[in-house]
């Protein structure tokens, strides 16, 4: 026997688990099952697929069970299961430490709300440790299917545990595993069959496999006039794939206890959308919408949250090809009928059942998603607070839905409040407006005050406010929305929209009287500048940078940079300035000035802090701009 302590993040999350974290006991068994679900899912698709595993039933793998058998008076209950098992290493890799990635980060992720945190927990696929809020000792004895061995792995939950090898009575006959629960004062009142039985049609009706109650049953005796217990054993599940159930045959509750069991969350789910297809290809679908998004959303190992079964059979619950990445937040489960039992991830990737799958399910989504845009904006809203990015992703990367997901992104603007749809602000074009414009490159205040957005406002023309750190990339594959063009008021080309009506003549004359300044500025700055010309884009402000269309800006550049690309050409911008404002027109008077040297590096420089570029040499900003205010006091 060894004995051995927990994780140190085990430890941690006994101790909340302990003090009553989550704010419903019972669900113990709701997470216990659960688990033994999946174990026996993982077997019989093991016993399908590997022609090992094939030769072990009946010989080592037993009919797929869960068997609940209750001790009333020792106040104990034994869970078992004929699943898949686990042998030593896997008892210390599930149960002494939290092994998945990520998840030693979520203990800082507790808020201290009992609800909150219970859900937390859901997620991370911990919920094993729910029974020790109902125990005082529990002990787990298993078989691994394929191997002889049994071990037994104890604990109070408290100061570690023991694991040892068991043989004889005490050690499993076949593969699957045994969970003894010893109630502890606060689990008393569940060492009762009724409350059993109600725990299990509430929570776990649902699961696949059949679950046994044994318990002794009350029955009332007419003749002794008294009640009589009997030993009874009975089905207390209905063992039926939910999903291929009618929707008519469903209640919401019934859609809403699934969700939980399968995804782990304590939440309602906030919709779902349950679909069967027969013809050509015959499958089932049925899909959520989590209420709040998954913590790993935004990790590159993020879960997969989509269950693939084939004809009732469970294959795997990880892979991240049934649905693309932008729909990762999505949890449920895809049922069909026409792939082979022994599907692999390989074979997945190139299957073309699952890729027509694949193909409805994702149309299918964004269009009951559209519905609710339509009919529901409060759900929508919901909606949108929580996965407006990821939709966002899906703009860029899903090219045959992306006409659907422009509709059914929100973005900020100058002319609403909160959020609007790209159809919302095609309805609100000026007459004359030649295209959707928008801004990015930084936070949202910045971007607001950005002096590109001056002839925008004297001309009442709406500007979206892109201030998501992904919207530049988007956007920029995004040509068009309804026929109509969308241009970024970053880029240069855009100042030709507002050029005025002045003849030909009356331009090349201002340009004439404007050569000597811009070609000063030029010399000045010299590689720091792709150009510098006169702007039809400002109004107050002095100078702005703008970079061509098929460059990076250089707020987008500096992004790259952090994200670890390295090898970046330097960005040339374009330096326009404004040949009505005052310090212009004081330049223009006299070209040859020394003052002139200063004020291009300062009207440079003004412009990139505008844009939330930092400088590269600051100390000579400084001492430029003291040489410039000693001037001029």
């Amino acid at each position: 026997m060894s004995k051995q302590e927990f994780q140190t993040e085990v430890s941690q999350l006994l101790q909340l688990i302990v003090h009553s974290l989550y704010s419903h006991p019972e669900i113990f068994l709701r997470e216990l099952i659960s688990n033994s679900s999946d174990a026996l899912d993982k077997l019989r698709h093991l016993s399908i697929s590997d022609e090992k595993y094939k030769a072990l039933v009946g010989h080592g793998i037993e009919s797929p069970r869960i068997d609940l058998e209750l001790d009333e008076a020792a106040k104990t209950l034994k869970l078992s299961d004929t699943g898949i098992g686990m042998n030593e290493e896997d008892l210390v890799a599930h149960l002494g430490t939290i092994a998945r990635s990520g998840t030693k980060n979520f203990l800082s992720q507790l808020s201290g709300d009992a609800r909150k945190d219970s859900n937390l927990i859901g997620q991370f696929g911990v919920g094993f440790y729910s029974v020790f809020m109902v125990a005082d000792k529990v002990e787990v004895i298993s078989r691994k299917a394929g191997e002889e061995k049994s071990f037994k792995w104890t604990s109070d939950g408290k100061t570690g545990f023991e694991l040892e090898e068991v043989s004889g009575a005490e050690a499993r006959q076949s593969a699957g595993t045994t969970i003894l629960i010893h109630f502890n004062d606060e689990g008393a009142q569940y060492a009762n069959g009724w409350r059993l039985q109600e725990i299990v049609k509430k929570y776990s009706n649902h699961i696949a496999f059949p679950i046994f109650l044994t318990y002794d049953k009350s029955d009332w005796d007419a003749e002794k006039k008294e009640s009589v217990k009997t030993r009874t054993t009975e089905q207390v599940n209905a063992a039926s794939a939910m999903w291929r159930r009618s929707k008519s045959e469903l209640a919401d509750d019934d859609y809403k206890e699934l969700y939980k069991s399968i995804s782990g969350d304590w939440d309602d789910p906030l919709v779902w959308f349950h679909t069967r297809a027969e013809g050509t290809l015959e499958y089932t679908t049925l899909f959520y919408i989590p209420s709040k998004a998954p913590l790993d959303l935004y990790q590159a190992d993020y879960k997969g949250g989509v269950k693939l079964y084939v004809k009732r059979v469970f294959i795997m619950d990880d892979s991240k090809e049934l649905l693309p990445q932008y729909l990762r937040f999505v949890r449920g489960i895809i049922d069909s009928e026409d792939l082979p039992l022994n599907v692999s991830r390989e074979i997945l990737q190139q299957n073309k059942v699952l890729t027509s799958i694949k193909t409805a399910s994702v149309k299918k989504i964004l269009s009951e998603l559209k519905l609710i845009a339509s009919n529901d904006k409060d759900k929508y809203a919901q909606f949108i607070a929580e996965y407006n990015r990821p939709l966002k992703e899906g703009v860029y990367g899903d090219f045959a839905n992306r006409d659907t997901l422009l509709d059914l992104i929100r973005v900020k603007s100058t002319k609403a409040e909160g959020l609007t749809s790209l159809a919302e602000v095609k309805a609100r074009m000026e007459s004359e407006q030649k295209a959707l414009y928008y801004i990015t490159g930084g936070t949202e205040s910045m971007l607001r005050n950005s002096p590109l957005l001056e002839i925008y406002k004297k001309k009442g023309i709406e500007v979206l406010i892109l201030d998501d750190e992904i919207d530049e990339i988007v956007f920029s594959q995004v040509p068009q929305y309804d026929g109509t063009d969308l241009k970024s008021v970053n880029k240069s080309s855009v100042s030709e929209d507002f050029k005025d009506d002045a003849t030909p003549e009356k331009t090349a004359e201002r340009a004439e009287e404007l050569k000597p300044l811009l070609e000063k500025i030029k010399a000045t700055l010299g590689e720091a500048v792709k150009d510098v010309r006169a702007s039809s884009r400002l109004a107050d402000s002095p100078s702005v940078i703008v970079s061509d269309e098929d460059e990076p800006s250089a707020r987008m550049r500096q992004m790259m940079q952090a994200m670890g690309q390295k090898g970046l050409p330097e960005v040339q911008p374009t330096l326009e300035i404004n040949p009505d404002h005052e310090i212009i027109r004081k330049l223009l008077a006299d070209p040859s000035n020394g003052r002139v040297e200063d004020a291009a590096w300062l009207l440079f420089d003004q412009a990139l802090l505008l844009e939330g570029v930092p400088l590269k040499d600051p100390a000579t900003f400084v001492q430029r701009l003291n040489r410039v205010l000693n001037q001029s006091i």
